[in-house]
């Protein structure tokens, strides 16, 4: 893939000059834009995907209509009717949005790539069932060479210094559940009990962290799994349109491991810092104060097809509801621009029990 990464460098370069009150100063376009950080490099799935997905033989592509119908510029490949929750932080952070790795260039790039991919896993036969996607190993791959290229047009200690500034937010394991142990077609759930293939993921979850950690990063904003047991999928599939309590009990071993995960390795790798975002509680707490909030439906998609509008996810240019700030989600599997948005500002700035040790902003500013 090739990149004019000329100008890419010109942030990472002012930051070094240019530190006010952890405030970095960068110029764009001739103004002064005020950052908290450098940059943000982001790796994930569906949940962040903002378009990598756009040109891959992949079934796991929403670049079409009504997909980005609250979009400024509409359908982007984002599986929201509008932004993901790390356009949200990224805003909250002074950045702009951050562009997708398959289609940024040169100057885009400056503040950051999206490496996200839907389909993907942490596990690298995740998600097969949808052909085209780009597993987290490979994604590792991609800022690898992202990065090779900066330092070849920059000093390789101002890119560093940079790069140990900047966030790297990871929202990995859903479809390692969904898209994997869940699938028929996989022989996943033979082979591993529910601690079995949490520990499994946790494994190579650590191996690509450090990973990440040893190609320079040191800030990491983790998005945890959510109640993967009350999205509108799983809840078709329920005889009385109740949450799969299985389901939610599946996924709580893989919870609870990489929150010692990542105690652990803040332990033993100098220079690590997490914030780690409780994306269960988070959606504990919506569920269940769903009416304060301001959501009136709580098990329904705005956009789908069959029981719970679960069955089949949101088709091209089907009519979308036209209340969508009352729904919490969007399509059979992902949220709402709303809910992205009250996410992301809980992340950004909650306490302990959604997001620990410190939130996204005592981060930044750590």
């Amino acid at each position: 893939m090739a990149y004019d990464f000329r100008l890419f460098p010109l942030c990472f370069m002012l930051f070094v000059l240019l530190v006010n009150n952890n405030n970095v100063i960068c110029q764009e376009e001739g103004a002064a834009r005020s950052a908290m950080v450098p940059a943000m490099f982001i790796f994930g799935d569906s949940l962040i995907d903002n378009g990598n997905n756009n040109n891959l033989a992949s079934l796991a592509k929403a670049n079409y209509f009504p997909y980005g119908i609250d979009f400024n510029g509409g359908p982007t490949g984002r599986f929201s009717n509008g932004l993901t929750m790390v356009d949200v932080i990224a805003e909250l952070l002074g950045l702009p949005l951050i562009p997708a790795y398959s289609q940024a260039s040169g100057d885009q790039m400056r503040f950051g790539i999206n490496y996200a991919s839907a389909a993907a896993g942490i596990l690298d036969n995740t998600g097969r069932n949808f052909v085209g996607r780009i597993p987290f190993n490979q994604q590792i791959t991609n800022f690898e060479n992202t990065l090779n290229q900066i330092r070849n047009n920059n000093g390789a200690t101002d890119v560093a210094e940079a790069l140990a500034k900047s966030i790297f937010f990871v929202g990995m394991g859903s479809n390692d559940y969904l898209n994997n142990y869940l699938m028929p077609n996989y022989n996943t759930k033979n082979q591993y009990n529910a601690q079995g293939y949490a520990n499994l993921l946790t494994q190579q979850y650590n191996q690509q962290l450090i990973r990440l950690y040893n190609l320079g990063a040191r800030k990491f904003v983790i998005g945890g799994v959510g109640l993967m047991g009350c999205i509108p999928s799983i809840l078709a599939q329920s005889p009385n349109g109740a949450c799969s309590e299985e389901v939610n009990q599946l996924v709580l071993p893989f919870h609870n491991n990489v929150r010692s995960m990542l105690t652990n390795l803040n332990t033993n790798l100098p220079g690590f810092k997490f914030s780690y975002i409780n994306i269960r509680n988070m959606f504990q707490d919506l569920l269940t104060n769903s009416q304060q909030y301001g959501f009136s439906e709580v098990n329904l998609g705005c956009c789908g097809v069959g029981r719970n509008r679960g069955q089949i996810t949101c088709l091209p240019f089907q009519t979308p509801c036209s209340n969508r700030e009352q729904y919490i989600f969007w399509d059979a599997f992902h949220p709402t621009e709303a809910v992205n948005v009250l996410f992301g500002r809980k992340a950004f700035t909650g306490g302990p029990d959604v997001v620990y040790p410190m939130n996204i902003q005592q981060l930044a500013m750590n």
